[in-house]
């Protein structure tokens, strides 16, 4: 089959738009198929960091312990519902046994080759006049209250320097001058120069606006009912608004990733990990950097035209209410490191869901079974980061292409 493939993409977040726009400069006809709006999910409210120093996976040496005693004195940010979910107690089980340094070796291994891959094509993607989205190379500074916290990360740091991610230690002293926005009893701060931050909700709108101008077709508000198969092949998709066919399928429907391939009886052990934040005008001492807020495991990210706090994890199945509770969680966090933690007046308070994988690393292969179908989700926290390095992986993986990184670590036969 030539180029001009028609490719049906399910899911309008960060990582659909990717995929969209290296199949559509490749030649593709694309239309997606997205059951919200474009851009409405995790892609929305996220931090807006370019995270691409976070090699190490979040199922690292000392996790599960650290957490616990922070869940029992109740400063974690983590938060498990109780529940009899046998699938989330299974997926649990399963990130607390890769919390081992064999592991976090060989994640980092994987990690950083599609992070690496991902900065280039990034910084091609930023190029384009028509991407306005308040972005800055400027780095993120990881804040310490705690003077222990602050000097054990000399050792990550080293861990990152074997990658050549690492952070700038900058003592109390320089971190006043640097970033006036902190208050005075912070211990210290790295500063990653690696990391560049942007307004995700501006991305996914600009890109949206240049993808359709290039011919893409969306299809929003548009649910997907079922699959048309013929054989051990997908010939077209059900939804509400009508069948729609096309030559290949690209799945990068996020968290919901488990219940869109029910019909196709594949099981993938991807959790809906809940993220909150909370958006505002700029306050009178804004920060600088993105700020990640070591002890409280959170971010607040600036911008041009705003400002923002997120964080938390939450495992509590779909459940899409938002929690007060979990809200003010952000706002004392931020009042604990920042001399002004808010702006007026608030623009938003939102959460949607992560697609968090056990071992950290997103799920980017062709679907056993199914030969035109390409799965992209599990980006955990790095959707945003990920995107384009996922976007060109996919491409490749419609074409018959080799892709130019091993993508042996994002397969889906690690998982049986």
């Amino acid at each position: 089959m030539g180029y001009n493939k028609e490719v049906i993409i399910i899911g309008g977040g960060v990582i659909g738009l990717a995929c969209a726009h290296y199949l559509i400069e490749k030649g593709a006809s694309v239309r997606i198929v997205e059951k919200d709006e474009i851009g409405g999910g995790a892609s929305h409210g996220n931090c807006g960091l370019l995270y691409f120093s976070d090699v190490i996976p979040l199922c690292s040496p000392g996790t599960v312990s650290h957490e616990i005693v922070k869940t029992l004195k109740r400063t974690s940010p983590l938060y498990i519902k109780p529940t009899l979910d046998y699938k989330l107690l299974i997926w649990l089980l399963k990130f607390a046994s890769k919390c081992n340094s064999s592991h976090m070796t060989q994640a980092a291994m994987g990690k950083y080759e599609i992070l690496n891959y991902s900065i280039s094509l990034f910084d091609t993607l930023l190029a384009l006049d028509t991407m306005c989205c308040d972005f800055e190379k400027k780095g993120i500074l990881a804040v310490f209250k705690d003077k222990k916290n602050f000097e054990k990360y000399q050792a990550t740091n080293e861990f990152l320097a074997t990658y050549n991610m690492e952070a700038r230690r900058i003592d109390k002293k320089e971190l006043q001058e640097i970033e006036p926005a902190l208050r005075n009893d912070i211990a210290g701060a790295w500063l990653n120069e690696n990391d560049w931050h942007l307004k995700p909700d501006m991305l996914m709108a600009s890109w949206r606006k240049h993808l359709s101008k290039k011919g893409l077709i969306i299809e929003e508000h548009c649910n997907l009912l079922g699959f048309e198969i013929k054989g051990n092949t997908l010939v077209g998709v059900n939804t509400i608004k009508g069948s729609f066919k096309a030559d290949a399928f690209v799945l990068a429907t996020g968290a919901w990733a488990p219940q869109t391939l029910q019909q196709l009886k594949l099981d993938l052990p991807v959790q809906p990990g809940k993220g909150y934040s909370i958006t505002m005008e700029r306050p009178g001492i804004c920060p600088t950097y993105p700020c990640s807020l070591y002890e409280k495991s959170m971010v607040a990210t600036p911008w041009k035209s705003g400002y923002r706090l997120g964080g938390t994890m939450e495992f509590s199945g779909y459940d899409d209410k938002l929690n007060p509770k979990r809200i003010s969680k952000l706002i004392s966090g931020a009042t604990a490191f920042l001399r002004e933690p808010l702006g007026h007046p608030v623009i938003e308070e939102w959460t949607s869901f992560r697609p968090m994988t056990y071992d950290d690393l997103p799920i980017i292969d062709k679907a056993p079974s199914w030969e035109n179908l390409i799965i992209a989700t599990g980006h955990g926290m790095l959707g945003i980061t990920l995107a384009t390095g996922t976007g060109k992986l996919v491409c490749d993986m419609v074409y018959g292409k080799t892709p130019e990184i091993n993508v042996t670590p994002f397969g889906i036969s690690r998982f049986r």
